[in-house]
């Protein structure tokens, strides 16, 4: 028997379902929540929606964008011979902080993981190996996070691009294993992409 009403319950369950929001945490926002006017909620869910509403998939590189392609993929001034491949979003986010990486992006918008059932047909990568076909690449930049995952995908990606001719490198050391692209510090996720090595 719930301690909660189910509404309220109904909103803790909701919040708990965000990454890295326990219970206690999802319980806070929930209470949070109901104690602030309704014009908070009622903005909060209107962002939500349009959010979900306005956001695609850019049909260049994958990344999220409101137009397609993309404001980045749209440049002119990028290198179009480098192509930098991500696991998310923020991931992208995180390197284009480091000012050291000016050709393109490509996301793939997770990992291959079977523990997790996430198999290289649940990512972007056919769209990868098609936008390869039909490019002038003349090196792909694997940064995949240094985890168990991440390695598998770029060990995966490195035999599906080799036989296209085009140079596979993967970003350097410097980011301990485990570690998240999106949380490393720029000078360090900077020096990775300089000291990147070919695989």
């Amino acid at each position: 028997m719930s301690i909660h009403t189910q509404a309220l319950q109904e909103l803790i369950d909701a919040f708990a379902m965000l990454p890295g929001i326990g219970r206690k945490s999802a319980t806070r926002l929930a209470f949070y929540l109901i104690r602030q006017p309704s014009e908070t909620s009622d903005k909060l869910a209107q962002a939500i929606t349009s959010a979900r509403s306005r956001i695609k998939f850019c049909e260049t590189c994958q990344n999220l964008c409101e137009t397609s392609p993309c404001e980045r993929c749209s440049k002119p001034v990028r290198d179009d011979h480098q192509l930098c491949v991500v696991e998310s979003p923020q991931d992208l986010i995180a390197i284009e902080s480091t000012h050291e990486f000016y050709g393109r992006y490509h996301v793939l918008h997770g990992a291959i993981s079977p523990l997790d059932g996430i198999t290289p047909n649940d990512l972007k990568i056919r769209e990868l190996i098609a936008r390869l076909g039909s490019g002038n690449f003349s090196e792909v930049i694997l940064a995949t996070n240094p985890s168990i995952e991440g390695e598998a995908t770029a060990a995966y990606l490195k035999r599906l691009i080799e036989p296209l001719g085009i140079k596979v490198t993967r970003i350097a050391s410097g980011l301990p294993m485990g570690a998240q692209l999106e949380y490393a510090d720029k000078a360090t996720l900077g020096r990775s992409l300089l000291d990147r090595r070919e695989i």
